[in-house]
């Protein structure tokens, strides 16, 4: 129903109301008598000859007729009661149509919102995924250049590794290498005999002093083979330190990696500093031996950087309360007390600048962190430095 179209009496009237208003109707005009729409509908009564009839207006609208076989006054009252009734179904109508108009509204704006939501939720959906790809790009990024810096940090300490080392193989070299020129030339002696007899060998044997050359000859022997031995532990450790027979995890000894780098960094101190093991068993660790080795070298490279002169590095290892601890203490230094928050922050250090990256025990802490350890510091100007490194039993993450 419309506001602003004609009312139509069969609309206002219907159902029970209606049945009920012909119940009404009948007891006030008797049987004789019809409600008719003003398009000629029979709604109530029926059809007669000889009736009176009066109009039935809704603000001076006509809706219809009532016409009964009785008195006019009657009538009238009948139809009063008929317009009373049109105009409570009339409010009623008007009523439940604005109900109507509000609800259906509300629902085109409801709908309105949930479409400018679906917009915004598509919109922000969009923007996550783009967000999300921004940062596995950057996440990307970030790992690619600090795995850049750590080969870096590697590069640099297996640069100062290199020249330790090199410093170490050279001296057995050197007095193999004279010995073996030694030897050569006692050779040339011994050959000395051969064509000769009875006294002219015990002749030769004597001016040659060829006692002397045979004794001498066997410490010969004996002191290359050490150097041979020695050059042969380098190898060894080198090649333990760099895990050249695998890059995948194993179980390992880890005072086997503690001495094994140990004696490739004493040879960077160039005899000047003491490396003193105490070393008590530890369990099997599981874990990846080249980046232990990484961490182990970062940090007695720090240790030998900070000894001035002569001085003494402590390397130890114990298993307490479940955890395996392993330790390098050093005589040197120190770390001023401004600084010692600041030592796993990246790229910062305390020596001078171009001396290093800056990132040897920021690696370091990533390593022990990997394994599922953590590393800590104890530190003071003029005293030294010892760095804890302290591992779950049996292996890290």
């Amino acid at each position: 129903m419309s506001f602003d179209r004609e009312a139509d009496l069969s609309e206002l009237l219907s159902g029970e109301g209606l049945e009920s208003l012909g119940k009404s109707l009948a007891g006030l005009l008797g049987e004789d008598y019809a409600l008719v729409s003003s398009k000629g509908e029979w709604l109530l009564g029926r059809a007669g000859e000889g009736r009176k009839s009066i109009s039935i207006r809704l603000e001076l609208e006509p809706l219809g007729h009532l016409e009964a076989s009785c008195d006019e006054a009657r009538l009238r009252g009948a139809a009063g009661l008929v317009t009373a009734l049109l105009k409570e179904a009339r409010r009623y109508h008007m009523a439940s149509e604005l109900h109507l108009e509000a609800v259906h509204a509300d629902y085109e704006a409801l709908q309105e919102k949930h479409h400018s939501l679906l917009k915004s939720e598509e919109k922000y959906r969009k923007l996550a995924a783009e967000l999300d790809l921004r940062v596995k790009e950057q996440v990307r990024t970030i790992e690619t250049a600090q795995r850049q810096l750590y080969q870096a940090e590697k590069l640099a300490s297996v640069g100062q590794l290199a020249a330790g080392v090199a410093h170490e193989i050279n001296n057995p070299l050197g007095f193999v290498r004279s010995n073996l020129a030694t030897a050569g030339s006692y050779l040339k002696d011994l050959k000395g005999l051969s064509g000769l007899e009875g006294a002219s060998v015990s002749s030769y044997w004597k001016a040659n002093g060829l006692d002397f050359v045979l004794e001498d000859f066997a410490q010969l022997l004996e002191e290359s083979v050490t150097g041979v031995d020695r050059v042969a532990r380098i190898v060894s450790n080198l090649k333990d330190f760099s895990s050249v027979d695998g890059s995948g995890k194993k179980s390992v000894d880890l005072c086997e990696n503690l001495r094994s780098v140990g004696e490739l960094v004493s040879g960077q101190a160039g005899g000047r500093i003491e490396f003193e093991y105490d070393l008590s068993p530890l369990p099997p660790f599981s874990c990846f031996p080249g980046h232990i080795n990484q961490m182990l070298l970062n940090i007695l490279m720090n240790a030998v950087q900070s000894i001035e002169g002569g001085g003494r590095i402590r390397i130890f290892s114990r298993f307490e309360s479940g955890e395996i601890l392993i330790g390098i203490a050093d005589d040197g230094c120190g770390i001023p007390d401004e600084a010692i928050s600041r030592v796993f922050d990246p790229f910062y250090t305390t020596r001078v600048v171009g001396s290093g990256t800056g990132l040897g025990l920021t690696v370091s802490r990533d390593i022990a962190t990997a394994h599922g350890g953590s590393i800590g510091i104890e530190s003071a100007p003029g005293r030294g430095t010892e760095v804890r490194i302290r591992f779950p039993a049996g292996g890290g993450k």
